[in-house]
């Protein structure tokens, strides 16, 4: 793909032999350049004669940066100099260090510059009033080069350690926000190789050299390396410049090439050989660039891009070449176009928005997500949309339009960088790693390494989901337009009995996976197409319908039960409300039909499952973990929260700052990733679990008790660091074991009541029922303790009246706590409703065996 220009550029003898450096300034009308003689040379765009020569200035000039008006240089006598460009003289020195200057970079508003020099700080003057100065000092080596991001709110510096130091510009005193370390290498600041960082003009990623002589990209996003210019250079990368627009990067190297890429595919569109280029700069509107060299050349090369490419220049700013973009510009859609969700523009308490009768009958806006009225934009109908229509004109009707619950894979991550997390369970952990275009590489590691042994293998349908346990793995990928291929859904056993158990099933064309779930049993996936799709573990499909409320979010399973979410009609807020389905796959019985997630304004579901005993569950955005009771049991269900991470007392202090992605609810414990500081999601290294009890939302004092618990010691120390808290009460404490209790108790009786059940169960349900009554007499005693008998006696006889046992022991056991504590009146209402009860199960045995004696006859 090489391409030459027309005519090679003359080399121009600007300074001795030595470094040489260029910059052009904002307005492109003139370029700087600065060498080793004591001769600053500035040339004037589109003349081809002598330059204008600055000779009072300093020798040995390392680096410059160029404003309109004026210009600063660094010089190995570790001064920087302010030159005007009006007048082309030294006025003045903002800046004097005790070693050489390395780099000097002036801020996009050219009101601050910024000095690198072989001191191990770097310091940050204000051009017009040097008394006002920042010193940066977080890193411990000398600074390289020195990169102010286009906005300036950042300044990234290339240290002598291989460590990027990129430093926040916002704040009153400038502040180390992140390390990147393993993408530059270590290296002089006398070096002729560059390790520069050259930010894209949309400011959103930064390209530097490595080590292995290729260009790395890095999101600053989340500071993840994306795609790399690779394969270009045999020497060491001595410059680097991206084009004004961003649309091509070009590059110079010890073995004399100078390239220029094409961002978009980091393809090589031209090659010139040119020895010993150490300084790169693009015209800022004109296909031209200037180059430098250590003999002391400057070359002024215009039509630097050949015609071929040269409408690349012209192109409006170009996006930075990211693998996966983590600002959104192309969101996690599994390979489908993503549904809108644009906020309300009119309030529906105004009813001159939705009624408009100055409107023109004929404007319409065509729906074309199919998911509701869109807001109308003053565009008219195509003539061509009348057949829909049956040729008729539609009244145009100013509705609001709904904002989706976006769909989404429980347990899994957005891509990172060149990673993703396809499921993170109890089992263990998928990830996959983006090699490049052609393939991906997918690790399944577990748990338990002594019942299955890690899996490691070369992905080349590019899997983007997947479930897990302990029977298999499932995964599925997008379908692709180029080349032209439906979606695949593909199940993998871990200990397959027959020669060829793995099975991959292609969908329709253009049908995509939105979410997919796996049980022992089953298979489900809910796609784009609006269906959802069931299959055997041996893919056998045993269902297939359209639910009635869509488009999908996402489903769950467990043994024969399947849980669905799709979005529902839309609530006074403009979302729409979440609907779910439970059905029993085997039996094709429906146990909740299109019911309602319960889910406060504004709030989203984060991550739903079932829990190990079989309850459906649900983790929402505030950080709410909730659980669904009497849900075999149709329009019974309703939603319990089961934990309020807000009101652990890890964050009872107000100091730390972390959020949970939730796992899993089993063992009676909420399983989850601490995330820290303002992270959404866990990423590499592999994170540890930790687990947390329940606490059902009671009051706003923190459960003390309520630590995580980590499965790795370092970690538990840290996380069990004490918070400074008041002493829970007891009576609190007592409640929260009731309701939980309780709910335990709802939830296995539904078990029992619908199921056959195990003897082990119902002992376990008969065990549940007798600690209820023993926490009830806990909760009598402190009622008894703390006050009189008029403050608390109605309280206290209603603890005893929530009692469920049936041979009235208990009932016995709390009068007798009441005689102890010298409630008499308590002691003889409590008697009373002993003996009521025992007249009740008198009472009810006497019908029981009429009944029989009737039944004989």
């Amino acid at each position: 793909m090489a391409s030459l220009i027309a005519s090679r550029p003359r080399p121009r003898p600007a300074h001795t032999q030595g470094s040489t450096r260029c910059a052009y300034t904002p307005d492109g009308t003139k370029l700087v350049t600065v060498g080793s003689n004591n001769t600053i040379r500035v040339y004037k765009t589109g003349f081809d004669g002598e330059p204008t020569n600055i000779d009072d200035c300093q020798e040995q000039n390392t680096s410059v940066s160029a404003s309109n008006d004026f210009f600063v240089a660094g010089s190995e006598d570790g001064t920087v100099s302010y030159y005007s460009l009006k007048d082309n003289l030294f006025e003045k020195f903002i800046c004097r260090t005790s070693l050489p200057v390395r780099d000097v970079a002036l801020s996009p508003d050219n009101k601050w510059c910024a000095v690198a020099s072989d001191e191990l700080t770097v310091k940050v003057v204000h051009v017009e009033d040097t008394t006002k100065m920042s010193t940066l000092r977080e890193h411990n080596k000398p600074t390289k080069h020195l990169s102010f991001d286009p906005k300036g709110s950042m300044l990234a510096l290339s240290c002598t350690d291989g460590i990027i130091y990129v430093y926040s510009m916002t704040a009153e005193h400038p502040e180390l926000i992140k390390k990147v370390d393993g993408v530059i290498g270590r290296m002089e600041t006398d070096q002729e190789a560059s390790c520069r960082v050259a930010w894209h003009p949309d400011g959103r990623a930064f390209a530097v050299p490595t080590p292995t002589r290729d260009i790395q990209v890095v999101s600053r996003e989340d500071w993840e390396k994306q795609h790399t210019f690779a394969n270009g250079h045999e020497g060491d990368v001595t410059a680097l410049a991206w084009s004004p627009n961003g649309a091509l990067l070009a590059t110079a190297g010890k073995d004399k090439k100078l390239l220029v890429w094409s961002t978009k595919d980091q393809s090589v569109v031209a090659r010139y050989e040119y020895a010993n280029v150490i300084d790169i700069v693009w015209h800022p509107t004109k296909n031209l660039a200037s180059f430098t060299t250590s003999d002391g050349e400057v070359f002024i090369s215009p039509e630097f891009v050949s015609d071929q490419f040269e409408s690349m220049l012209r192109l409006p700013k170009q996006p930075a070449p990211f693998i996966h973009d983590p600002d959104g510009k192309r969101p996690e859609t599994n390979g489908r176009a993503q549904l809108p969700t644009r906020p309300r523009r009119n309030s529906l308490d105004s009813l001159d928005d939705l009624l408009d009768d100055d409107l023109d009958e004929d404007d319409f806006v065509v729906d074309d997500d199919g998911a509701g009225y869109a807001l109308n934009t003053g565009r008219k109908r195509p003539a061509e949309d009348d057949d829909i229509y049956g040729g008729h004109p539609a009244k145009r009707g100013n509705f609001v339009q709904p904002q989706h619950h976006a769909p989404f894979q429980p347990g899994s991550t957005p891509w990172r960088g060149n990673r993703k997390y396809l499921c993170l369970n109890l089992i263990g952990f998928v990830w996959t790693i983006d090699q490049d275009s052609s393939h991906n590489t997918i690790t399944i590691e577990f748990y338990d390494s002594e019942l299955h042994r890690n899996i490691h293998f070369t992905d080349t349908f590019l899997y983007d989901q997947a479930c897990l346990n302990e029977k298999g793995a499932l995964f599925s990928c997008p379908p692709k337009e180029k080349p032209s291929s439906p979606a695949i859904v593909y199940y993998r056993p871990h200990d397959p009995w027959t020669h060829r158990a793995d099975w991959r099933i292609e969908l329709p064309k253009g049908e995509a996976v939105l979410a997919m779930s796996l049980s022992d049993t089953y298979i489900t996936v809910t796609t784009s197409a609006n269906y959802v799709r069931i299959y055997t573990l041996f893919g056998i499909p045993v269902r297939i319908y359209r639910p009635k409320n869509t488009p999908m979010v996402t489903c769950a399973s467990w043994r024969d039960y399947v849980l669905t979410m799709g979005n529902g009609p839309v609530g006074a807020d403009g979302m729409c409300k979440l609907l779910y389905t439970i059905q029993n796959v085997k039996r094709d019985e429906i146990c909740q039909n299109e019911d309602t997630v319960a889910l406060p304004e504004g709030v989203t579901v984060k991550s739903v499952f079932f829990s190990d005993e079989g309850e459906p569950c649900i983790y929402d955005s505030t950080g709410t973990l909730l659980t669904l009771l009497h849900w075999r049991q149709p329009s019974r269900a309703y939603w319990v929260p089961l934990l309020d991470t807000k009101l652990l007392s890890r964050l009872a202090s107000g100091r730390k700052k972390e959020s949970y992605f939730p796992i899993a609810v089993a063992y009676g414990k909420f399983h989850c990733i601490i995330l820290k500081g303002g992270d959404q999601y866990p990423y590499f290294p592999k994170p540890l679990l930790s687990e947390f009890e329940f606490s059902v939302p009671l009051t706003s004092v923190p459960d003390k008790a309520n630590k995580s618990k980590s499965f790795d010691a370092e970690q538990e120390d840290e996380e069990m660091e004490d918070v400074d808290e008041p002493e829970q009460k007891e009576e609190v404490k007592l409640t929260q074991s009731y309701l939980l209790k309780e709910i335990q108790r709802a939830q296995l009786t539904d078990l029992l009541d619908n199921s056959k059940g195990t003897s082990s169960e119902r002992a376990r349900l008969g065990r549940l029922e007798v600690e209820i009554d023993k926490t009830l007499l806990q909760m009598l005693a402190v009622e008894c303790r703390e006050g009189t008998e008029e403050e608390r006696g109605m309280r206290a006889l209603e603890v005893v009246q929530l009692m469920r046992d049936a041979s009235g022991k208990m009932v016995e056991a709390a009068g007798k706590i009441a005689e102890r504590y010298g409630r008499g009146v308590l002691g003889e209402k409590i008697r009373e409703l002993g003996e009521g009860r025992v007249a009740e199960r008198l009472g009810r045995r006497m019908r029981e065996e009429d009944e029989d004696d009737d039944d004989d006859f």
